[in-house]
């Protein structure tokens, strides 16, 4: 035991000292703590420890492979070029003070292995000018990248708060419904893109939105800004369904330019039993019933928002018996279109399936985490999950009272133009939303 404990002892000190020269301003860790050495300020926060550790000594490392090859070889001078790289790697890797202490380290042992060898002055004056200027040009830019780093990490402060902004974070339970969110943006740097997702208690019962913006960076957020705010308003305000798309397909039909869109799917639970679903052109949900997976076809084909002044056809409601322990998941194509190595196409439907729970957040985690190591760690397209699960015996205010106004609706799809204003005053139910509290 105490020799595994002293092994342990001395891998630490290895690591610490590679550490330490590369990273002068990290602190010192104490003896008695063992387990891993915390990760380098340099590495990426999703980089692993053990790769941040064998990049932060990859300059001593070669300064270290240099001195027996320059020892044992015959052509002494050949090798010596070789210390150069420590330096110049360490501008990639170490803070400005960890890089001039890398160079001083080399330039030391550039000067022990000429005076070893006997090396001419000229021939090592030539060499050391030409260490130093690769040390000075890689604390310069060891210094540029830091600012940059630190740029980045302002940016990335900023795209966190729009994020929060946009998209709003979802409680695990809403309503009748427990409910997780899972979503990555392509953009990594800006951990924000253009899928969007909401889900509100309304007096009409909760509303959700799932959709997915055509393009990426700025133009793809604000559009997708525009639509969760017309979607948030709407959704209190139109008791149909319907009503609410239509709001949303006016708002973008102003504002969008001719090539742009967004697919959506806009989802309603009006009362006990009861699902409306109204798909314009994006992915089909799935329903989740006992162990059965069926993907919700559209039974009347339509455009996306923003498209539908160049085709006749408009969206239509589908209604669906939603019973407890029925779950709903709704997503974006960056899922479905995910590849692995082999260039095949991610199957969600096979692998809900096999991740079904009672649990919606441990659906979706398991999920996610399936997602990236199917992909190779990094998805090339914005990926949006939203799991929707009923449990047994539970009730909200819409279940209650269905709101006046609303047209009742067969239980098979209906069809019409949502396009007008309905003219309504909406009424809301009397029962006392729970979601309120």
């Amino acid at each position: 035991m105490s020799q595994a404990r002293d092994h342990r002892r001395d891998r630490w000190s290895m690591r610490q000292f590679t550490k330490r020269w590369a990273d002068p301003g990290a602190p010192a860790r104490p003896d008695d703590h063992l387990g891993p050495a915390p990760t380098s300020e340099a590495a990426p926060p999703d980089q692993p420890r053990g790769a941040a550790h064998f990049t932060a000594g990859m300059p001593l490392l070669i300064l270290f492979a240099a001195l027996p090859l320059s020892l044992l070889t015959v052509a002494r001078m050949t090798w010596l070029p070789m210390l150069a790289v420590g330096p110049a790697l360490a501008a990639a890797t170490c803070k400005p003070w960890g890089v001039l202490r890398v160079g001083f380290f080399a330039v030391a042992l550039a000067i022990a292995l000429g005076v070893r060898h006997a090396t001419s002055g000229r021939e090592q004056a030539i060499f050391l000018s030409a260490l130093i200027a690769v040390t000075l040009a890689s604390h310069r830019a060891s210094v540029l990248r830091g600012r940059r780093e630190r740029v980045l990490a302002a940016v990335r402060s900023v795209a966190e708060a729009a994020q929060h902004a946009l998209l709003k974070p979802v409680p695990a339970t809403v309503g009748p419904f427990q409910v997780a969110v899972r979503y990555s943006a392509a953009a990594a740097e800006a951990r924000i893109g253009g899928d969007l997702y909401a889900l509100v208690p309304t007096p009409y019962g909760v509303r959700l939105i799932v959709g997915d913006v055509r393009g990426k960076g700025l133009p793809a957020v604000s559009t997708a800004a525009l639509v969760l705010g017309v979607f948030s308003e709407a959704a209190y305000d139109e008791p149909d369904l319907l009503d609410v798309v239509g709001r949303i397909e006016r708002s973008l039909a102003r504002t969008l330019g001719p090539d742009d869109f967004v697919t959506a799917v806009v989802v309603g639970y009006p009362r006990a039993g009861r699902m409306e679903v109204v798909n314009c052109g994006h992915a089909p949900p799935l329903l989740v019933r006992k162990s059965d997976v069926i993907s919700v076809e559209r039974t009347f084909p339509a455009p996306p928002l923003g498209l539908s002044a160049l085709t006749d056809e408009t969206p239509s409601l589908q209604v669906l018996p939603f019973a407890d322990g029925d779950q709903l998941l709704l997503y974006t194509d960056g899922v479905t279109e995910a590849r692995n190595q082999h260039r095949e196409f991610y199957p969600l439907i096979e692998r809900v399936a096999r991740h079904l729970s009672d649990e919606p957040s441990r659906t979706l985690a398991a999920l996610h985490d399936e997602l990236l190591a199917y992909v190779g760690g990094r998805l090339h397209d914005d990926a949006a999950l939203l799991l929707l699960r009923k449990p047994a015996g539970s009730t909200s205010a819409a279940e209650c009272h269905p709101p006046v106004g609303g047209q009742a609706l067969s239980s098979r799809s209906t069809q019409r133009n949502p396009w007008k204003t309905s003219g309504r005053t909406p009424q809301p139910s009397r029962c006392e939303s729970r979601d309120a509290q």
